[in-house]
């Protein structure tokens, strides 16, 4: 099996546990932990985890000019990103948190345009119009009585912002899964990330009850820190080492289908005919956005 092949099955193992994680996470907020201690616990979970795997690899040193860059992507990928969407998922609900993700693809294409001066089509530019029009139905129009969703519009709205973040952290990556091992990447875009979120975090961290938790509460803790933060991180640094940033954005859209599933099986959320649209319109905003032009 190539590299490739192997890249590709990476990030959609990712994009799968990401879709499982939306209900998954979605369960233990606010009543288990709070949305800021549940990022200060997966960033410290996956920091020693990841420090110990280092143990068995090659130590590596790391040049002056790329410290300030991986601070970056631990500020955007481990800080902004997490914080953004654990806080819009105790907000809001599951299947809005999924359609609202696959802006992603779209928000990689505006960024490439820019910072790699990538030219956008016209069909793209409609695209992405499309995107964002079914994403503002979502915030501006979503349902605001469903249970244990305050405040869905707000919720939303940082559904993007944990979009944007992780766009610009794919990007930002990007030179550095090159020069280094996805290890070593890990362990210091993690160990960072500890020290940005601890000031925000550790309120609601002390304010667990670690040793009162159900069974049912630590696995879903154990599958957010390992699965949801260690293997889809450390999946979607590999799958960059042979794919671009918006090849795997793409992957996204295995997200909704996924995530819309599980939730719905489980009963933690339902579909509507207002999402349903919303969905459809980003859908195909992110079809049209992210064309080559040989289809064009």
């Amino acid at each position: 099996m190539n590299n490739r092949i192997l890249a590709l099955l990476a990030t959609t193992t990712a994009s799968a546990i990401y879709g499982v994680n939306h209900t998954i996470a979605k369960g233990l907020m606010p009543d288990v932990i709070g949305a800021y201690g549940f990022i200060l616990l997966r960033v410290l979970g996956a920091a020693i985890i990841f420090w110990l795997i280092s143990i068995f690899y090659p130590s590596e040193k790391i040049d002056k000019k790329d410290w300030l860059r991986m601070i970056g992507c631990a500020f955007m990928g481990m800080a902004i990103n997490m914080l953004a969407f654990f806080k819009g998922l105790s907000l809001s609900t599951p299947i809005n948190s999924s359609v609202v993700i696959t802006l992603v693809p779209v928000l990689l294409l505006l960024l490439s345009a820019f910072f790699l001066k990538e030219r956008i089509t016209k069909i793209k530019s409609i695209g992405i119009g499309l995107g964002l029009i079914g994403a503002l139905i979502l915030i501006l129009f979503g349902v605001k009585t469903q249970i244990n969703a305050p405040n869905i519009p707000l919720g939303n709205i940082l559904f993007i912002v944990n979009a944007i973040a992780y766009s610009v952290y794919l990007i930002m990556v990007k030179p550095l899964v090159i020069k280094y091992s996805s290890i070593t990447l890990m362990k210091f875009f993690f160990l960072f990330a500890i020290l940005i979120n601890l000031p925000v975090g550790i309120t609601q961290f002390v304010e667990v009850d670690w040793m009162q938790l159900s069974f049912d509460s630590i696995w879903k803790l154990a599958f957010v820190v390992i699965a949801t933060t260690v293997f889809t991180y450390l999946f979607n640094i590999y799958a960059l080492k042979q794919l671009s940033p918006s090849t795997i954005g793409a992957f996204i859209y295995l997200q909704p289908l996924i995530a819309t599933g599980f939730a719905i099986f489980v009963g933690a959320d339902q579909l509507s005919t207002l999402r349903i649209a919303a969905a459809l319109l980003i859908f195909l905003g992110v079809f049209l956005s992210t064309r080559t032009s040989k289809s064009l």
